[in-house]
């Protein structure tokens, strides 16, 4: 097992990892921002390290401080966490040349991965359905660009080949807005991601968001945890997340499952990993692949049992998976709820000094944060403050355990989106299941 290692990020997801560590009797290294001094992780870790000033690129995305953090403190491994490096295969890379073990898959896995129309390519060949579109960066033949729209269909949508988080895509309904809209995707790209090519695909008008969690070791295990449904979102950001999906049989979940390993099989991954689809008319089509743990691991690790974390850590340290395809048993079901820092009606970040903090409990409900009273929260990082995650026999239970904890749960100081998630937990159409990506937008009016 792994002696030390680095913790590459904050707040909530530094916290997880930090009890991961403990459980596993590995040693931590805290490394730190000077506005995140007093983060819980931080208070808590065997040793600690600032490694910049407030803002990310002087701190949590600064290569040189992370590697030398490890370095100073005789650390052997590095873990990204989500967010910040997690998925940079540059990090990855110069992680491994200075000597220490990446937490994550492959920095050449990573690379093929993080370009989209490379990870589409990769995941054709490993038969993952795709959706119907460019198969190729679109490049300037103008007459070509509008004959392809033409046979994928209207409505298409432009998509960034280093994009996420919501970022670096367009709509187009019909021809004459098609041009314009490559246009503007390609500067956005080029300015937000370094990476102007963009690529088509038919855009899907009611789809559901599902993803596939596997988990790969170094000796060629491979198995997939089941799927979560992640369709409540705003602007492509996840606010609510569920497992299993709501109405997905299990004939077809195994099918996907299989798809999903069969294809970490194919491109040689290692580590945590997440297969993104939309599902619509009973057919899946591949979105993207995250090449790190999720924001909502929780919820497959209270309906299996395994936890993520402490599996990342084992399979950095060469130890195979500790289960079995055969032992992942669905039990239950699980929601998680992210805690954000905002105003509920605008969605305008909300730093400020948590005065006061009670976070609920009862059978089945888990919370996963870093905050307490007299935390200040810095304006200088995402708003999520923490997730409430609930867990029953049943989905009805399930809610009923999210509503109860909703109603408990207090944070005073700065606005958060908890009322939000008391209305949603209310709406008949959510509490009925099976809501689109579309269903929170509409219900808000946006």
């Amino acid at each position: 097992m792994l002696e030390k290692i680095v913790i590459a990020n904050r707040g909530e997801i530094a916290l997880r990892i930090l009890r991961a560590c403990r459980e596993l009797g590995i040693k931590t290294v805290a490394v730190h921002s000077s506005a995140d001094r007093d983060l819980k992780h931080v208070l808590l870790a065997d040793e600690s390290v600032c490694i910049g000033p407030a803002p990310a690129a002087q701190s949590y995305l600064n290569i040189p401080a992370l590697i030398s953090a490890a370095e100073v403190t005789d650390a052997v491994a590095i873990h990204p966490g989500y967010g910040f490096l997690s998925e940079n295969a540059d990090f990855a890379e110069r992680v491994e040349q200075s000597g220490f073990i990446f937490i994550g898959p492959r920095p050449e896995t990573i690379r093929l991965m993080g370009d989209k129309i490379s990870a589409i390519t990769a995941m054709k060949k490993s038969g993952v359905p795709c959706v119907p579109g460019s198969g190729g960066p679109l490049e300037d033949d103008e007459q070509e660009i509008r004959a392809m729209a033409r046979d994928i269909g209207y409505p298409v949508i432009i998509k960034a080949a280093g994009g996420g988080g919501g970022r670096g895509m367009r709509v187009v309904h019909s021809e004459a807005a098609l041009l314009q809209a490559i246009s503007l995707t390609r500067t956005e790209a080029a300015n937000a991601f370094g990476n102007a090519t963009v690529y088509m695909e038919k855009f899907l008008e009611n789809p559901r968001h599902i993803e596939f969690q596997v988990l790969a070791d170094q000796h060629g295990n491979v198995i997939h945890l089941g799927e979560r449904d992640c369709s409540t979102q705003r602007r492509h950001q996840k606010v609510i997340e569920e497992s299993p999906a709501p109405g997905l049989s299990e004939k077809l979940r195994k099918n996907m499952g299989e798809i999903c390993v069969k294809a970490c099989k194919k491109i040689g991954y290692r580590g945590a990993g997440t297969f993104e689809f939309l599902y619509e008319d009973e057919r899946f089509y591949f979105i993207e692949m995250n090449t790190r743990v999720q924001v909502e691991h929780p919820i497959t690790e209270m309906v299996t049992g395994v936890d993520i974390v402490k599996e990342q850590l084992r399979i950095a340290s060469g130890e195979p998976l500790s289960s079995q395809q055969k032992d992942i048993i669905l039990r239950g079901h699980a929601i998680e709820c992210r805690i954000n820092a905002e105003d509920p009606a605008t969605f305008m970040p909300s730093p400020g000094m948590i005065t006061r903090y009670h976070a609920p409990g009862g059978p089945g409900v888990r919370v996963d944060s870093h905050i307490y009273s007299g935390y200040k929260v810095p304006p200088n990082y995402d708003s999520m403050i923490g997730k409430l995650i609930a867990h029953g026999d049943t989905r009805e239970s399930a809610l009923a355990r999210m509503r109860t904890a909703l109603s408990e749960i207090i944070v005073e100081g700065i606005n958060t989106n908890i009322p939000l998630h008391r209305d949603i937990l209310k709406d008949a159409a959510f509490i009925a299941g099976g809501t689109n990506i579309h269903y929170l937008e509409k219900k808000l009016g946006l």
